[in-house]
């Protein structure tokens, strides 16, 4: 099981770690990505980082079953439209990319793994090519042959220096659970400057008792979503899952459910 986490200390400069939890042979492990700034990134040099993919999208089993939320939601969420540009905020290596590109959209997502981009693309069979990004020193965009699949390597939080673009959809899940709470004003002001006209923002969060599980992948409650979204957005809550596994009692809950938002223009 992965997770791609973005963590900043509280005291001290607004240093941002970016990270990947690993869960092997039931113990968690901790593999540093890079640091980060927000909003003013300094890149800095980590001897001997070795990236992993990603978040849990990249789970099959971990996956299976909002991928029937996502299936069941479809219709509100496309809206019968074609050829929307649609948005997966710490992408990893999430299969409905390539599913929403077959059917005539055109994807874009940011993933801080080289390696999760690259095996996306390698897995989907999909040729691809790859430049650098000149706003952010580094970075880079890689393309599918096709056109209509972009990821870009790098941070979500120096993506406003590239000229991105707004969208008519957005796909979060084990993105905003992934992020620092005390970082989640920085994400939330990045989100809502891509949101286009009309738009359809798809949001999974995770409810369980923070009290026993510190996280990550954090514990998001509504009103957070009301706090970070709710003077531009409408939150309409479409399911609410149990998704509560045995190997979950090692986080000390005895509940976990993930919860499905809708996000609309007001």
């Amino acid at each position: 099981m992965y997770w791609s986490c973005i963590f900043a200390p509280t005291t001290g400069a607004q240093a941002m770690f970016i990270f990947t939890i690993l869960y092997i042979e039931n113990q968690w492990c901790l593999t540093l990505l890079s640091n980060k700034m927000c909003p003013d990134v300094k890149e800095l040099s980590w001897p001997g980082v070795v990236a992993h993919a990603c978040n849990p999208n990249t789970l099959e089993g971990r996956s299976r079953w909002i991928t029937r939320l996502l299936k069941k939601h479809l219709d509100t969420f496309l809206k019968g439209e074609s050829g929307l540009r649609v948005f997966f905020p710490l992408c990893g290596k999430a299969v409905e990319m390539k599913w929403f590109a077959d059917r005539g959209h055109s994807v874009i997502g940011v993933e801080i793994s080289e390696l999760g981009i690259r095996e996306f693309f390698t897995e989907q069979n999909l040729s691809y090519s790859e430049e650098p990004i000149t706003e952010i020193p580094g970075a880079k965009v890689f393309k599918s042959s096709s056109g209509n699949i972009s990821l870009y390597c790098c941070s979500i939080f120096d993506l406003p220096r590239t000229n991105i673009g707004k969208f008519d959809r957005i796909w979060d899940r084990g993105a905003l659970v992934a992020i620092n709470p005390g970082d989640r004003k920085c994400y939330a002001d990045i989100m809502s400057s891509l949101l286009g006209k009309k738009f359809q923002y798809l949001m999974c969060v995770l409810s369980y008792d923070p009290t026993k599980h510190p996280g990550p992948p954090f514990y998001v409650p509504q009103a957070e979503i009301e706090r970070l979204f709710g003077k531009i957005c409408n939150i309409h809550c479409l399911e609410k899952v149990d998704a509560f596994e045995e190997r979950h009692k090692s986080w000390g809950i005895d509940y976990l459910f993930e919860k499905l938002y809708l996000l609309t223009e007001k």
